[in-house]
């Protein structure tokens, strides 16, 4: 198993499980917010980098921004699915929202997507799910499930397995396709799983709201890698862009603390 897998899913692993307790013990908006950091682009972008060339991975980037356009129709493909399915669903909302997102992939892989055409769409892109999911809203997880260690690995293994097939399915691509899956929401997959599995469809509906304003820092990230990687290099690019991601996420908080709070549910 190469460096690259086992960092991806011990990383993926780790955020998962820190975002299935943000949601249980804070609420699933903070988780859906947080779900747009960009912990699993960046591995897959960091990685491109050191074996390839930061000029590759700049080129992927641009792409990775296009995929969050991907990325939202895979949560609404799962929403609009979850939402007319009676009953919990999740078998048929998965796989809706993969069925959106792999569609959706397929149509954007043949565009020539400059810089400022990869922002462009996903930044409208974000401001249109934003509108479409406006009338969610937001509710609370009232009682958490009892954290055993079963528990934590039936979730650390759900993240793991996500991973895999979606690196294997990546595998020996170009960069158009590599910047495409590496916006793949491996995080928020398994993190939708779980709370839809031990809760209720409502609160994975308040995490699928959110999202699209979390993937902000995302947005940002990309551009920063598609500057940075080839003026910085891989090391101190990554960095800065993470930076960057991180201010966007800290002043959105600061405006989204102002908000009414969710109800409990």
């Amino acid at each position: 198993m190469s460096l690259f897998l086992v960092a991806k899913i011990a990383v993926t692993i780790g955020m998962v499980l820190t975002l299935s307790l943000i949601a249980e013990r804070v609420s699933p908006r903070a988780a859906g917010l947080l779900s747009g950091y960009p912990l699993g682009a960046a591995i897959v972008l960091f990685f491109i980098g050191l074996e390839i060339s930061p000029e590759f991975a700049a080129d992927s980037a641009v792409y990775t921004l296009a995929g969050l356009v991907a990325s939202q129709a895979f949560v609404y493909g799962y929403f609009m699915a979850s939402r007319r399915i009676v009953g919990r669903g999740i078998l048929g909302s998965t796989a809706a929202g993969l069925a959106a997102y792999f569609s959706t992939a397929w149509l954007l892989r043949p565009i020539p997507f400059s810089q400022a055409l990869a922002v462009f769409a996903a930044m409208g892109s974000m401001v249109l799910f934003v509108y479409l999911f406006r009338g969610i809203r937001d509710v609370t997880i009232t009682r958490s499930v009892r954290l055993t260690p079963g528990v934590l690995l039936l979730r650390a293994a759900l993240a793991a397995a996500i991973i895999v097939a979606i690196t294997a399915a990546a595998k020996a691509v170009g960069p158009a396709w590599a910047g495409l899956f590496s916006a793949f929401p491996t995080a928020l997959l398994p993190l939708m799983l779980i709370v839809h599995i031990t809760y209720d469809k409502a609160h994975v509906h308040t995490i699928i709201k959110n999202f699209p304003l979390g993937i902000g820092s995302l947005i940002t990230y990309g551009i920063s890698v598609s500057y940075l990687y080839p003026a910085w290099g891989v090391g101190w690019g990554t960095l800065a862009a993470f930076g960057i991601a991180t201010v966007y996420l800290l002043v959105y908080g600061a405006f989204a603390a102002r908000r009414p709070r969710p109800r409990r549910a």
